[in-house]
């Protein structure tokens, strides 16, 4: 097995090149010649039912695998029950949808700290999952992986660790690393094989070899600010900001892991997907 390449939504020239549907997307990600596609929900479900039954049987002919961003107004960590209690219900939503298609996987944004401190935070953020899962489990959910993501901006709750406690709920979830997030929130700190070698361990270490060979993953360049983190992506056509995909994709040839990396550019997703298609198969 290989790892796995594809954007994150549609590179605007999705309609360029003629494509205007769902069921366009097979085929714009086989023209580029990637196996990976996540489908993009972070503003809401509205989706039609037949639609994405028919483009999961479209990703499964063409050997695409799928997944699906769960809305952005999840908040695992909310001081307000209500809004915890409603996340819960967005993501066993989340998840219908994604069986609708076939993905597998649907990735949630690990929540924001506010007022509350991180640890208490996370055990809000840690509690709305477990409940999640089993509302997944009651509704003949199970196979889909929820995949908690590690965030950009520093009062953001999801820093890697946060994100490894998360996952160490539940077997079944998936860590979804976003290394221009953990870049960003970090000032700049991924600027080495070595780094990258620490984020793995950790993962590693944390969660074992199984999951860490299999982790989701979301990759580009993103420009930060100096306190608050993460403030916008960037295409890799960027040389001011990082991260470098280069001696992460080394390193996970040479460990044969075999993630699913989702390329986050802003408008050349799929361009800088085939890019680090090309760079791994390098390593290969």
């Amino acid at each position: 097995m290989n790892a796995k390449f594809g954007p994150a939504g549609n590179s605007e020239s999705f309609t360029t090149l003629g494509y205007k549907k769902s069921i366009d997307i097979p085929a714009y990600i086989k023209k580029f010649d990637l196996d990976a596609y996540e489908y993009q929900c972070g503003h809401g479900l509205r989706v039609n039912e037949q639609t994405m039954r028919d483009l999961g049987v479209l990703a499964r002919e063409a050997n695409i695998a799928l997944s699906l961003h769960a809305p952005y107004y999840i908040s695992l960590s909310s001081v307000e029950e209500e809004k915890r209690m409603n996340s819960i219900n967005y993501i066993l939503e989340s998840a219908k949808v994604a069986d609708m298609c076939g993905a597998a996987k649907i990735i949630v944004h690990s929540g924001s700290c506010g007022k509350l401190s991180r640890e208490t935070a996370l055990e809000y953020a840690k509690e709305t999952l477990r409940l999640s899962q089993i509302a997944l489990d009651e509704n003949n959910l199970s196979h889909i992986h929820i995949c908690p993501e590690t965030m950009g901006k520093v009062n953001q709750l999801g820093n890697l660790e946060e994100v490894m406690e998360l996952c160490k709920i539940e077997d079944r979830f998936i860590p979804c690393i976003d290394f221009g997030h953990l870049n960003a929130r970090t000032f700049g700190a991924i600027k080495s094989q070595t780094d990258y070698k620490s984020i793995l361990d950790s993962i590693e270490n944390a969660l074992g070899l199984d999951r860490l060979k299999l982790f989701h993953s979301h990759f580009s360049k993103i420009e930060f600010t100096d306190k608050g983190g993460e403030k916008r992506h960037l295409t890799f056509e960027d040389e001011i900001y990082g991260p470098l995909f280069d001696p992460l994709a080394e390193l996970i040839a040479k460990k044969s892991l075999t993630p699913t990396f989702i390329c986050e550019s802003a408008g050349t997703q799929a361009e800088d997907a085939v890019e680090m298609k090309r760079i791994y198969n390098s390593y290969k």
